[in-house]
């Protein structure tokens, strides 16, 4: 399937996530991580269904104009894990200028006493991993490849995928076969 012509997505607007507690969310990202809380929605209706929830929608911006969003229902409880998917499997990757910028950030986040695991070796990218007080797993990326390697690693995705795809679905039916017995 093509794109929508004349509709091109320029860009990621924001992620949204639920909070538990907007203040501590903000002390969070604000005071610790260093984004500027921008934008404040707050509403007794949800535009979107017209339903009755009264919530708080905080915005924090990043350099790139773009944000990342949470919604405070008022009811003090924590955004549920999905049961069928591991916890490092969703996560927010935030991007920093350099090697030497992660390992400061790295250093800040234990003085803050948050629990970092890394500096993780991806070969075309370094980084850490930390939960947010909602228990978002985040991610913070020093790129270490070129613009030119990354272009050079984009050529073979779709061979990539299309072998991925034929793997998993020979990997599922094997399972098949074996509850099947």
């Amino acid at each position: 399937m093509l794109p929508i012509a004349g509709v091109p997505l320029l860009r990621l607007h924001h992620y949204a996530y639920r909070c538990k507690d907007a203040e501590q969310t903000r002390h969070f990202y604000e005071d610790i991580l260093g984004l500027p809380l921008y934008h404040i929605i707050q509403s007794d209706t949800v535009p979107s269904t017209g339903e009755y929830c009264p919530y708080t929608h905080i915005f924090f911006r990043l350099q790139d104009g773009s944000f990342i969003a949470f919604f405070d229902l008022g009811d003090d409880v924590m955004p549920a894990a999905s049961a069928n998917t591991p916890e490092w499997v969703n996560h927010i990757a935030f991007q920093v200028a350099s090697l030497s910028v992660l390992h400061q950030i790295k250093e800040h986040l234990e003085t803050n006493s948050i629990n970092v695991l890394g500096i993780i070796d991806h070969h075309i990218f370094k980084s850490i991993y930390f939960f947010d007080p909602n228990g978002i797993r985040l991610e913070l990326v020093a790129q270490l490849a070129s613009a030119e390697e990354m272009q050079h690693a984009s050529l073979d995705v779709h061979t990539k995928l299309a072998q991925w795809t034929e793997d998993k679905k020979q990997r599922l039916q094997l399972l098949k076969a074996k509850s099947a017995r």
